[in-house]
C-alpha cells in the first residue's frame, strides 16, 4: 500500500502558510508609488493598489513602458504639463465583436515606432527640435468591466488636458474613443468637431447589450459640446448596420464613402471634412481606426475589409485635416497577434509621427485647454 503524503509535508502547502509574509515590505511601497505617480483610480474603482495610470510592477502584464518614438517616459504623471504632447496607451479590447488582441496595440505601436526616425524628410522637421514629447504609459484598464475602464480613461485623458498637454492615444479597440472624448470635452471652451476615419460607422446605441466598439459615436455625440452635425466620417463602407443609416438621417452627421473619395479626390474630401467639423467649433478631434486601410496593408486589425484607403491616401488626408490643429487624436484597432511583419503597427506609427510633424511644422499643437 502506498503511503499518502502528509498535506503539511507538501512544499506548496508550506509556502502557502508563508504567503502573507511575501512582499510585506515591498507591496505597500509599490502600491503607494503607483498612486503617487499614476493618480488615484477612478471613483468607481475599489481594489487596493490600483491607480489611474499603470505604474510599477504591480500593473497588468499587458501594460508596459516601452515609449513611443523613444520619447522620455513621464513616470510621475503630475509632470505631464512640462510637455506639449503626451502619448498615452489604452490597452483594452473587451469591446471587440470580432477578433481581439487590440489590448496589445499600444505595445505594438510603440515598438514599431522605435524603428522610425524623429527627422521627417517629407516635412523637413526634426520632431524633437520642435515639440516636447513624452509618453505617460498606459491607463490601468479592467478587462472584465467596461464602465470602470471607461471611468479610468475619462479621468486619465482629462488629467492630461487639464495640465495643458495634448493627448495622442494608442488603442485599444474603438469603444475607447467615447471615454477619451468624455475626458477631453470639459477642458475645451466650446464645441468640438470630430473627423472619424474608419471603414465602419460605429453609430449603434448598444451592441451585444454593451457599449462596444460599434457604439462610440452614438454616445460621444450625446456629450454636451460634441454634436453629430460636426461629426464627419471618412472612408465608410464595408459592414454597416441599418441603424447607421437611421442615425445619419436623424442626427445630421456627414458620411463620406470610399466611392466619394474616388469621385472627388482626397483633397476635396479633406476640405469638406474640415469645413463641417470646424463649423461653430473651437477644436477638432481626430479618430483613426486603422482598418480604414485596404486589408492588404493592415492585416493586424480586428475587422479588416477590402476596398479601403491606400496608405498614401490616408497620409494625405491626415496631413490636410491636421494642419489647422487638433485638440487630440486616437489611433485604434491595431491587433498585433494578427499582424504580419509589424505592417499594421508601422502604419499606425507612421500616421501618428506624420501628424506630430505636421502640427510642429504649422505651429498648431493645441494649447488652449481650460484648467
Amino acid at each position: 500500500m502506498i503511503e499518502m503524503i502528509a498535506r503539511n509535508d507538501l512544499l506548496a502547502m508550506q509556502n502557502a502558510d508563508k504567503y502573507d509574509t511575501f512582499g510585506s515590505s515591498r507591496f505597500p511601497t509599490l502600491m503607494a508609488k503607483a498612486v503617487a505617480q499614476g493618480l488615484e483610480p477612478a471613483d468607481s474603482i475599489n481594489s487596493e493598489g490600483m491607480s489611474c495610470f499603470a505604474r510599477t510592477s504591480l500593473s497588468p502584464t499587458y501594460t508596459g513602458h516601452e515609449t513611443f518614438l523613444r520619447s522620455p517616459f513621464c513616470e510621475d504623471v503630475h509632470d505631464v504639463g512640462n510637455y506639449d504632447i503626451a502619448v498615452v496607451g489604452i490597452p483594452y479590447d473587451s469591446g471587440t465583436s470580432n477578433r481581439s488582441g487590440t489590448r496589445l496595440g499600444p505595445q505594438g505601436i510603440r515598438h514599431a515606432s522605435s524603428q522610425i526616425s524623429p527627422f521627417n524628410p517629407d516635412y523637413g522637421v526634426d520632431l524633437y527640435e520642435k515639440v516636447k514629447l513624452c509618453d505617460v504609459g498606459d491607463i490601468y484598464t479592467l478587462p472584465a468591466n467596461s464602465e470602470k475602464t471607461f471611468d479610468q480613461i475619462t479621468k486619465g485623458i482629462g488629467f492630461i488636458a487639464s495640465q495643458g498637454t495634448m493627448p495622442i492615444i494608442l488603442g485599444g479597440d474603438h469603444s475607447t474613443s467615447f471615454p477619451s472624448l468624455r475626458g477631453l470635452a470639459p477642458y475645451i471652451d466650446g464645441n468640438i468637431g470630430v473627423i472619424h476615419i474608419d471603414r465602419h460607422s460605429d453609430c449603434d446605441a448598444i451592441q451585444m447589450d454593451e457599449k462596444m466598439h460599434g457604439t462610440e459615436w452614438y454616445h460621444a455625440t450625446h456629450l454636451p459640446n460634441v454634436s453629430a452635425k460636426n461629426l464627419v466620417q471618412v472612408g465608410i463602407g464595408g459592414n454597416c448596420c441599418k441603424s447607421w443609416s437611421k442615425f445619419v438621417r436623424d442626427s445630421g452627421l456627414t458620411a463620406i464613402s470610399m466611392e466619394d473619395i474616388d469621385k472627388y479626390g482626397i483633397d476635396k474630401v479633406a476640405e469638406t471634412a474640415l469645413e463641417i467639423a470646424w463649423k461653430g467649433c473651437k477644436a477638432v478631434y481626430i479618430s483613426l481606426d486603422i482598418d480604414v486601410l485596404e486589408a492588404a496593408f493592415c492585416p493586424g486589425t480586428g475587422t479588416p475589409d477590402f476596398g479601403g484607403m491606400l496608405p498614401r491616401e490616408l497620409l494625405r488626408l491626415l496631413k490636410l485635416c491636421t494642419a489647422p490643429g487638433i485638440c487630440g487624436m486616437d489611433v485604434v484597432e491595431v491587433s498585433p497577434p494578427f499582424d504580419v511583419s509589424e505592417i499594421t503597427s508601422l502604419a499606425a506609427s507612421r500616421c501618428i509621427i506624420n501628424v506630430m510633424c505636421n502640427l510642429a511644422l504649422n505651429d498648431s499643437v493645441y494649447k488652449n485647454y481650460t484648467k
